[in-house]
């Protein structure tokens, strides 16, 4: 042992024993380590709502907030005020109206006349509060039905449709909010993207709205894509198509942004033209593989299973003969993101038209604040679900009288069905649409669809279906540095 400990490398030998005596015993003793959580969003009920009704002149407004059971009450309102009025202030100043009642559809007729109106909601009143306007005329260049969802201010709005060239196209745009928003445009025609020589940007003051014409942007496209960002503050942005005398009217629709997978819903199945648009943003080509979703399935249409996109362009295809007089849904991918639209075209000797576009799934459930059957007027659901077997539930709230039951509706994998809408007896007015995915069900798409039967031709509108904005989801929080150092 003495010369073992002698021996420098056998003192060396000897510390390492120690050493990993220690460490085993340490190991074995450890206490057994405490898990980690993860931080993860929480979701959390909408408590306020802002609303922008881009053109209201000489239209209805409907406005409707749907009751939850499994939402815990409070108190609120929502104001519906001129831009300039909207806020704490409006609806108790005499330039706006207080809406307080949950689960009843209020609507309004508005003169012709003044500008924007702001729905704002607090409360019990701004979960899954919707808001629409629609307009009815008989004759001139904006005969015909033309509806629109009102937009919440965001950073980012894409619409598909017809270009400058072939109809009178207009871009709305507005800022309920407190701070400016610079807004700029891209326009991404067939031959590809455009840029006006006057500028593709604005700056938009908090109350102010500003009407500009596409056309001034750019002249020359047929068929377009509209990207409006906005690099600072909110802008609330919609567009208005005017195809001309006996041509028809209507608006678009924003459509979902750009992605691999599009669905495109609510296509009604009625007879007339049906166009499809598809734009490709970016900077590389690519082929569209285009799946039509009908009553009786799912699959490819003959001579028409793809199409093509150049890069930072636009392309359409006549899909009359593949689903016309159908109710129908498409599902388009790609190699690289793309957004869509679809022009519906009514029958008889003046035409009117109507939009659809690229939208998400329901799965929180979707509310339509307008709907109509009066006289020759008809209300259609068209639902689908592409991917797999669905439930939901259809509810009615009529603007008077009592709701009827809700109506539950089974779509089997990859079918699409169409659903006429009819108030209970003894309810006058219009009504909303509340459809609730069941529990397990599949992604459900849709829209709603409205038409009226004139001498002189069919008068129709359409929207998409929108995710209800009955929850949100806000981020965690951790323990930062960065919280108190500079």
């Amino acid at each position: 042992m003495r010369k073992l400990i002698e021996n420098r490398f056998g003192l060396l030998a000897l510390v390492l024993v120690a050493l990993g005596a220690l460490y085993g015993v340490a190991f074995v003793s450890r206490p057994a380590p405490v898990a980690q959580a993860r931080p993860r969003p929480v979701t959390a009920p909408v408590e306020s709502v802002t609303a922008v009704c881009p053109a209201p002149s000489g239209s209805r407004v409907s406005v409707v907030t749907p009751a939850d059971p499994d939402r815990p009450r409070t108190a609120g309102s929502a104001t519906l005020a001129p831009i300039k009025a909207a806020g704490k202030d409006g609806g108790k100043d005499g330039k706006g109206d207080v809406i307080d009642k949950v689960g009843v559809l209020w609507q309004r007729d508005v003169a012709a006349g003044g500008g924007p109106l702001v729905v704002d909601a607090t409360g019990s009143m701004a979960a899954g509060l919707e808001s629409a306007q629609t307009a009815r005329e008989t004759s001139g260049t904006q005969r015909g039905l033309a509806g629109v969802r009102c937009v919440e201010p965001g950073a980012e709005s894409w619409f598909v449709g017809p270009g400058p060239a072939a109809a009178e196209m207009t871009l709305y745009l507005a800022n309920p909010d407190s701070a400016p928003a610079n807004v700029s445009f891209m326009v991404y025609s067939g031959e590809g993207p455009v840029l006006s020589e006057r500028g593709n940007g604005v700056v938009v003051k908090p109350g102010q709205h500003r009407v500009i014409r596409l056309r001034d942007l750019a002249p020359s496209p047929l068929i377009m894509a509209l990207q409006v960002n906005v690099s600072s503050g909110r802008v609330a942005a919609a567009v208005k198509a005017v195809l001309g005398e006996g041509r028809g009217v209507d608006w678009l629709p924003v459509a979902a942004a750009p992605a691999t997978r599009v669905v495109v819903p609510g296509i009604p199945g009625s007879a007339g033209q049906r166009e499809l648009y598809v734009a490709a943003p970016g900077e590389r080509d690519t082929v569209v593989r285009i799946r039509a979703v009908l009553p009786d399935g799912s699959y490819a249409l003959k001579n028409k299973e793809t199409l093509e996109v150049p890069a930072g362009s636009t392309s359409s295809l006549d899909l009359s003969t593949g689903i016309g007089g159908q109710p129908a849904a498409l599902v388009l991918e790609a190699d690289v993101p793309i957004v869509a639209g679809l022009k519906i075209t009514g029958t008889g000797a003046r035409q009117d038209v109507a939009f659809t576009a690229g939208a998400p799934s329901v799965d929180l459930g979707s509310v339509v604040a307008d709907g109509r059957a009066e006289g020759k007027q008809t209300s259609r659901l068209v639902l689908s679900a592409p991917f797999a077997a669905a439930t939901v539930r259809v509810q009615l709230l009529p603007a008077k009288g009592r709701a009827p039951a809700p109506v539950e509706v089974k779509l089997p994998a990859a079918r699409t069905q169409e659903i006429k809408l009819k108030p209970p007896k003894g309810s006058k007015g219009g009504f909303s649409v509340v459809v609730r995915p069941m529990p397990g069900s599949g992604p459900v798409y849709g829209g709603r669809v409205l038409d009226e039967a004139a001498t002189d031709g069919q008068m129709v509108t359409a929207q998409p279906l929108a995710v209800a904005r009955i929850w949100t989801l806000v981020p965690p929080t951790v323990d930062s540095p960065g919280a108190v150092l500079p």
